[in-house]
């Protein structure tokens, strides 16, 4: 059953439409890689999903129970957020402020999920620390856990293991991995398509070619289009 989905959906600012007709649906369970050049859309479609950017035609629309504030979302990090003053107990609870309405109290079954959350990715240890003492691997497990806050549906992650050193990527991909095997529907936007593409089990390409489709799917339309590319050079004079 679908959580996600886009129907016709036209993405774009400053008069110009990056974006065309993109109908896709994310189905409970899905392990969904968005992919494709820079510039592509793959940030501005992630923020469509979220209500953070209007689309220019089209809809998105949720299912399976799924609201919009169920949904965690895990962006790319800005300087200054790397190096908020706040202890990591504080940033996993906040995880938890788009469903507390005016309410500006944890309740004790937030604060034992939120315990619960950091035991999950391994940060537990580092409640009382200062988030911007910690290194980018621990920051991204914070804010795993935060995310995990907001939802144990769906996760949103754009971008999660930029500027990670590849040990640090590993473990990442591995925690995500579980998440997905755990049962959370997982739409992650990702450069690495070769570190991803083992994790996945559909892929999102954008640019001058979209592809949706299953991982296979999408393998064997790489390998149909470097076979097409070879053949062109073969016959090149």
């Amino acid at each position: 059953m679908p959580q996600i989905v886009c129907e016709n959906l036209s993405l774009g600012y400053e008069g110009e439409t990056i974006v065309r007709d993109l109908s896709v649906s994310v189905e409970t369970g899905m392990y969904l890689c968005i992919v494709g050049e820079n510039g592509a859309g793959k940030s501005t479609l992630m923020k469509a999903i979220l209500g953070l950017r209007a689309p220019l035609s089209g809809r998105v629309a949720f299912g399976d129970g799924l609201k919009k504030r169920e949904i965690g979302y895990l962006s790319q990090q800005t300087d200054v957020q790397k190096d908020f003053p706040a202890s990591v107990r504080e940033i996993v609870l906040s995880g938890f402020q788009g469903r507390m309405g005016f309410w500006p109290f944890y309740k004790r079954e937030e604060q034992e999920r939120a315990e619960r959350n950091m035991e999950r990715m391994g940060v537990a240890d580092l409640a009382d620390r200062c988030y911007r003492d910690l290194s980018g691997g621990q920051q991204q497990r914070v804010l795993l856990a935060r995310a995990l806050c907001a939802t144990e549906k769906l996760l949103l992650l754009d971008e999660p293991v930029s500027g990670l050193d590849p040990v640090v990527t590993a473990d990442m991909y591995r925690i995500i991995g579980e998440l997905h095997r755990s049962g959370v529907t997982i739409v992650m936007i990702t450069h690495d398509v070769a570190e991803a593409l083992p994790c996945a089990t559909h892929i999102l390409h954008l640019g001058r070619r979209v592809f949706f489709g299953t991982r296979d799917e999408y393998l064997r339309e790489m390998q149909d289009a470097q076979g097409e590319k070879e053949d062109r050079s073969a016959w090149k004079p």
